[in-house]
C-alpha cells in the first residue's frame, strides 16, 4: 500500500474484519527487529459477548513486548522520565 503525503494508510478490509476494526477505532504502530505492527488499542466495533466469562477469555492472553522486560517497555511507552535529576 502507498502512504499518503500525511503519513497515512488504508487498512485492508479483511485485516480491519479479522480484527475487529471499524470507526472510532484506535490503533498504534510498535517497530521491532522485522518491521512494524499495528496493535489495536480500542476497537470501534462494539461486539456484545455472549457472557461475562467468554468477555473475560477474550481479553486475556500474552502481551508480545518485543523482548522488552516489564520495566524496559514502561519507559518506552512513557518515555524516559525527566523527575529524576542528577544531584
Amino acid at each position: 500500500m502507498r502512504v499518503t503525503e500525511k503519513g497515512q494508510v488504508t487498512i485492508p478490509k479483511d485485516i480491519r474484519d479479522r480484527l475487529n476494526i471499524g470507526p472510532g477505532s484506535e490503533v498504534d504502530f510498535v517497530a521491532d527487529d522485522r518491521g512494524a505492527r499495528l496493535i489495536v488499542v480500542s476497537g470501534g466495533k462494539v461486539a456484545e459477548p455472549e457472557d461475562f466469562e467468554a468477555w473475560i477469555k477474550s481479553r486475556s492472553g500474552m502481551f508480545d513486548t518485543g523482548g522488552m522486560t516489564a520495566d524496559e517497555y514502561v519507559e518506552w511507552l512513557r518515555g524516559p522520565r525527566d523527575d529524576l535529576g542528577s544531584d
